[in-house]
């Protein structure tokens, strides 16, 4: 009888060690180190999970997922969303992953775009909601109101940086996000010096997006605004700034603003129309916005390229920067032709 009783309770042992090991154990059946289950919000269904589960291996026993799913009341709880597993990972980790809704993180990082358009694109590669959705909502003067914008003006709240969000987030709160991160940037003293230029915050945006497309050298940004700024407040008010012309045209790769495209009709051709264009031409770095804030004290009314400067030549007069501007075209002349000879 104890021989019986020592048997049966080594079976025990043995039957719970293995189901010990089919949920606690390693329950993934793919060969790289993580797979990526993505719940769709319009397929949070059990079908539709165990599709994608078994489809991308990412469990190896369903039967026994499905069991577990069944004890948790999953099936009435799914969770759309983005769900990294790593290799090697446990039935019991993942069903809880997933009955608890556990996401992982997406990263969204804001360097210079130059578009709603642009934006929209952006996240349909990112996260559930379309390209369609986003550029719908970025278009709607309705879903704007609550943030105080309008679409020509969007982007302004928009700053340059890295953003988290969940894979099933809406537009909407998409959006919340850079507005409140913009709410945090505008303090009261970079409000101040903004009111001190005669300029709103969106108005600093605006110029800070031109400058922005002018330069990627830092240390002139501040000079380039000062050109700009004496620009503004000069009897014609122009800007002339190249960058706004190819935003009109949605050409962005124009090297020379020259002929019919200064004649174009669009509220961004600053050289037919006096201010700041009604919205910005691209999403401006904290670095440009704040050299917009502190520009630099010059007479400078007009800048030319400069290659061996990596940057620009600056100028009070006209007679002045024409001087420089065919010294440049010269210089960029033999460059080509240099280059071309290179090639051959």
């Amino acid at each position: 009888m104890k021989r019986l009783l020592v048997v049966i309770l080594i079976l025990v042992i043995i039957g719970g060690a293995f189901v010990a090991w089919i949920f606690l154990g390693p329950a993934t059946g793919f060969s790289s180190q993580k797979e990526t289950l993505y719940i769709r919000s319009n397929a949070a269904t059990k079908k539709a999970v165990i599709d994608s589960l078994t489809k991308n291996r990412i469990i190896s026993n369903q039967s026994a997922f499905e069991f577990l799913a069944n004890r948790v009341d999953y099936w009435k709880n799914i969770k759309p969303g983005k769900y990294e597993i790593k290799k090697g990972t446990s039935l019991l980790t993942i069903v809880r992953m997933l009955r608890n809704g556990r996401q992982t993180p997406v990263k969204f990082t804001i360097n210079k775009i130059r578009t709603r358009e642009d934006l929209a694109e952006m996240t349909g590669r990112k996260f559930e909601c379309d390209s369609t959705a986003m550029i719908n909502f970025l278009n709607s003067e309705d879903s704007l109101k609550k943030f105080d914008t309008s679409p020509e003006l969007a982007i302004c709240n928009i700053i340059p940086d890295s953003y988290t969000y969940f894979w099933d987030i809406t537009p909407s709160l998409i959006y919340q996000k850079f507005y409140d991160a913009s709410k945090k940037f505008w303090t009261d003293e970079r409000k101040q010096k903004a009111q001190a230029l005669g300029l709103t915050p969106q108005q600093v945006y605006i110029l800070a997006s031109i400058i922005e497309e002018e330069t990627n050298n830092d240390k002139e940004k501040d000079t380039i605004a000062s050109v700009y700024l004496n620009r503004l407040n000069s009897p014609a008010k122009k800007l002339q700034a190249d960058p706004t012309l190819k935003f009109a045209v949605k050409d962005f790769s124009i090297k020379w603003i020259h002929g019919d495209i200064l004649n174009v009709e669009s509220p961004y051709n600053t050289y037919k129309y006096p201010g700041l264009p009604p919205g910005p031409i691209c999403t401006p770095s904290k670095k440009t916005i704040d050299a917009v804030l502190n520009p630099a004290k010059t007479d400078y009314m007009f800048f030319v390229a400069n290659s061996k400067l990596n940057g620009h030549l600056f100028s009070a007069t006209f007679e002045e920067h024409l001087k420089k501007a065919n010294e440049y075209r010269e210089e960029d002349k033999l460059r080509r032709q240099k280059d071309s000879l290179n090639k051959k």
